[in-house]
């Protein structure tokens, strides 16, 4: 894979793999809905992500459907499905990816001496003859067909180049070693893919790639040292999304790349103008909120508070910006919408923004934004995002906050009326609590019982100012599932009840939702 035209002539591509549908997904209080996994699925078909990792297709039936549609929406990217190294496992995935136009099974099995022995209780012959069988069955479903070797970092070199060896035999396309508990270094990681690259005979017939895990804090630099082993595949997140600490983040891979070309002679085919979009939609529909100082797509990241630095900035930005913000899709000017915008002029800011909203879709927000508009002194483009990735998101609940009084006071107890539409029934209830928000929550419970625990309660402010809009995230958990909800109003109080409902139909959506025995992720 050599020169493309958004790369220069003597620079190799690195093809982007993203996994945020799966393994992004599988951080604990992050699930989507269908819905929400399609909105992402063609954010980053149109990113020019390469590969989407849609899912586990024999995790549940959700994960299926889930894997089958974006599969069949997919326009540009292949779609790939995980499979562990069984037959019911890959076959399922082969299922799913029926209607794909470049559909890829992706197939795993642990290959470190602590997995083999406690996780696996196999000998490394067994595991050889799993891989030998797996990759095959696979390539007689697709063409490509990817193998990982899940803890290849803490895998013994010389049973990890047989391992490599067995599963190119086999016929697979991609070999994925992953540092999946975020253990390596990048020295140790650009010398495993050189030695591994070096030894086995057959490594010139398929592409390597690279899965990095962020326990450590080295999920991008082991990823970048892995593609100067000569990885040509990167495994990565929105927003470093992921188990645990989480994965390397796309959008940090993509820049580094992209600003450090003098030294990273590589290219990817992402248009780098959307990754804000894409951070800000995963952000919305997984109820994450990225931390201000995240690089690249955090809310500081283009933000300037220190004299000296502001002084260097207005005499030229090459003093402290090694990129420019409108290079990740971050606009200068943020106050240009307000309550006498009209439909057109709103329609064109969200397409600056990365939104193309259908017609309904369109006149709701547009609603929602001149109701902001009167209440709210100033309109940012914060605030747009945050009032349309809401609307996104609760377009398909099953419970949606209608009304909302509030009683609070020092003299209690508070009280909360609430109306809310449970499948199109419209049903009100008066609560007490202890605070406003205790009486909120109350409310929602007696309109909408459940047993839940409440375990997250956040607030902070989408913009400057005492009119800002708050985002509230809120985290319910029920019998060991845990999901997170998230609201924005200028009401504090309003969001919060819109958090709670986002995290309770997350939930409904969730209790149907099971993992099979052992599944892991690479």
């Amino acid at each position: 894979m050599t020169h493309s035209a958004n790369g220069s002539s003597n620079s190799e591509r690195v093809v982007i793999f993203d996994t945020t549908l799966r393994d992004g997904e599988q951080s604990p209080g992050a699930s989507m809905t269908l819905e929400e996994k399609l909105e992402v699925a063609d954010l980053l078909d149109q990113l020019g992500v390469d590969i989407i990792e849609a899912g586990f297709p024999i995790a549940s039936l959700g994960d299926f459907e889930s894997v089958s549609e974006v599969a069949r929406r997919v326009k540009n990217a292949s779609v790939a499905g995980l499979a562990r190294a069984s037959d019911k496992d890959i076959d399922r995935c082969a299922e799913a990816l029926r209607e794909a136009k470049r559909p890829r099974i992706h197939t795993f099995i642990s290959t470190s001496p602590v997995h083999m022995k406690y996780k696996l209780q196999m000998e490394p012959e067994r595991v050889l003859e799993l891989i030998a069988s797996s990759v095959t069955r696979a390539r007689n479903h697709v063409a490509d067909v990817e193998w990982s070797a899940e803890d290849g970092t803490r895998t013994e070199i010389d049973f990890l180049c047989r391992c490599v060896e067995t599963a190119i035999k086999a016929g697979a396309t991609t070999i994925n070693i992953p540092d999946t508990v975020g253990y390596t270094t990048p020295q140790e990681y650009e010398a495993l893919f050189g030695a591994v690259r070096e030894r086995v005979p057959n490594a010139d017939k398929a592409i390597f790639s690279v899965h990095c895990h962020d326990d450590l804090g080295l999920a991008v630099a082991n990823s970048l040292a892995g593609v100067r082993g000569g990885a040509r595949q990167v495994e990565c997140t929105i927003n470093g999304l992921g188990e645990r600490a989480g994965n390397a983040a796309m959008e940090e891979v993509v820049m580094a790349l992209k600003t450090r070309h003098d030294i990273l002679p590589f290219h990817t085919n992402i248009d780098a103008k959307l990754l804000t979009r894409a951070s800000k939609l995963v952000s919305a529909v997984t109820s994450f909120p990225v931390q201000y100082n995240k690089a690249i797509v955090g809310r500081n990241a283009f933000a300037h508070e220190s004299g000296i630095h502001q002084d260097g900035m207005l005499k030229n930005a090459h003093t402290y910006e090694i990129m420019t913000p409108e290079s990740v899709g971050v606009s200068k000017t943020s106050l240009v919408m307000g309550k006498h915008s009209g439909r057109h002029a709103f329609r064109e800011k969200l397409k600056e923004l990365g939104y193309d909203l259908g017609e309904n879709q369109l006149q709701d927000a547009f609603n929602r934004f001149k109701d902001l508009a009167d209440r709210k002194k100033f309109v940012y483009d914060e605030d747009l995002m945050a009032l349309v990735d809401d609307e996104i998101v609760t377009a398909h609940d099953h419970i949606k906050v209608l009304a909302l009084m509030v009683m609070a006071g020092t003299h209690g107890p508070q009280s909360a009326a609430l109306t809310l539409d449970i499948d199109g029934d419209k049903v009100t209830h008066q609560a007490t609590g202890n605070g406003p928000v205790d009486a909120i929550f109350n409310a929602i419970k007696a309109l909408a019982p459940h047993e839940a625990t409440l375990e997250l309660y956040q607030v902070h402010a989408v913009t400057e100012g005492t009119d800002a809009q708050a985002e509230v995230s809120v985290r319910l958990s029920e019998d060991g599932k845990s999901v997170t909800g998230r609201g924005a109003d200028p009401d504090t109080l309003v969001a919060s009840a819109r958090a709670y409902v986002s995290a309770l139909n997350k939930l409904m959506v969730k209790r149907g939702r099971a993992k099979p025995e052992a599944m892991q992720a690479v």
